[in-house]
């Protein structure tokens, strides 16, 4: 439940616990630290707030206690926590012996004998994004005033597309727009037909996954190194610790094995102010585990929610016998909107650990 070395995270607690929270290690002391921009990034990702989401209400508002004295960060750990208060407990009694299919709930009945919290998915929930979204706010407050800014946009959703980013220029106020909405979409129109989409989810008892597209903007050239030490392991490390992620790729990713080292290769060139840059940046904005000075664009892959309301095969694990399970609860028809800001979130945490 830890990561990161120069600045890390611990996140704890359970979905139907009394609170998660998290623990921020290493952050440099008198950083300015705004509440008011932390309240709107957890809105953001809050659950029951839009249509689209889960209807489980949650304020999500952290208590910070400790690391902060009059708006400033001291120096000693920030942490932060997070009261659950509209729980159900009650709808996830028979998960303990019949395992829902594309949950945790199986491996972690193996990993932890038995013992582990079901309820609401226990410390495997997307819950657990909430903390994160805390941590990664702060330090994106951090590196917002070192000229770094992130943001990120739904991609697609069950084929449903948004315009992808123009990766050799990604404009600061383009970022700035898409990480202040819900449902951040490029073309307005694409968010109106992923909703559709979504909706007939709904109704179908169904849910239906997507991609996340993300960049970060202003991050020099040099930062990270090789192999297990390179930029894209600390990104991809953090981006699959967010559930239901399940692919990462930088810049033209898999379509990069489809094409010629001629197409592929990004050329240089000096700028009018004598900065290197490459006309294009299929690259991602990361050679060789270091930073180019380009955008670093990333996409990230969401499965769809696999709590959902059709009857579906499953497996009784005390009595050793089929048996056909039919998830209870309130759930997510899609989470790629609500994961945007957690993937924000996680692009944060790996710059400010990347920066000398």
């Amino acid at each position: 439940m830890s990561w990161g070395n120069k600045v890390r995270l611990t996140v704890f607690g359970e979905s139907h616990g009394p609170a998660i929270g998290a623990v921020l290690e290493g952050l440099p002391a008198g950083e300015p630290i705004s509440t008011e921009e932390i309240t709107a990034q957890m809105a953001r990702r809050a659950p029951g707030r839009d249509a689209s989401a889960t209807p489980r209400k949650e304020a999500d508002t952290p208590k910070i206690i400790s690391g902060l004295l009059e708006s400033r960060t001291t120096g000693a750990p920030l942490c932060a926590v997070i009261e659950n208060t509209n729980t159900r407990s009650g709808d996830y009694k028979s998960l303990r012996n019949v395992p829902r299919p594309g949950h945790a709930d199986y491996t972690a009945y193996v990993r932890y004998g038995g013992f582990n919290d079901v309820r609401g998915g226990g410390h495997f929930s997307g819950r657990l994004t909430a903390p994160l979204v805390f941590a990664g706010t702060v330090c994106r407050q951090i590196l917002r005033r070192k000229g770094i800014a992130v943001g990120a946009h739904v991609l697609s959703v069950h084929g449903v597309t948004d315009p992808p980013f123009c990766p050799a220029d990604i404009p600061v106020s383009l970022l700035d727009q898409l990480s202040s909405r819900y449902f951040p979409t490029i073309d307005p129109k694409a968010e109106t037909a992923m909703r559709a989409e979504i909706e007939a989810a709904r109704q179908k008892a169904d849910s239906v996954g997507g991609v996340v597209e993300c960049a970060v903007a202003g991050l020099p050239a040099g930062a990270g190194g090789p192999l297990s030490g390179g930029a894209e392991s600390l990104f991809s490390s953090i981006l699959f610790s967010i559930p239901a992620c399940k692919g990462v790729e930088f810049g033209a990713g898999f379509a990069a094995a489809e094409l010629f080292g001629s197409e592929n290769n990004d050329p240089f060139f000096f700028d009018q102010e004598g900065k290197v840059k490459t006309k294009s940046n299929r690259a991602g904005g990361i050679l060789g585990g270091i930073t180019t000075g380009m955008p670093i664009v990333f996409r990230a892959a969401f499965k769809p929610t696999p709590s959902i309301g059709l009857p579906q095969q499953s497996i009784n694990l005390k009595t050793g016998r089929p048996e056909q399970l039919t998830v209870k609860g309130r759930h997510d028809p899609c989470i790629v909107p609500r994961a945007v800001p957690a993937v924000e979130a996680a692009a944060a945490l790996a710059v400010i650990n990347l920066l000398p």
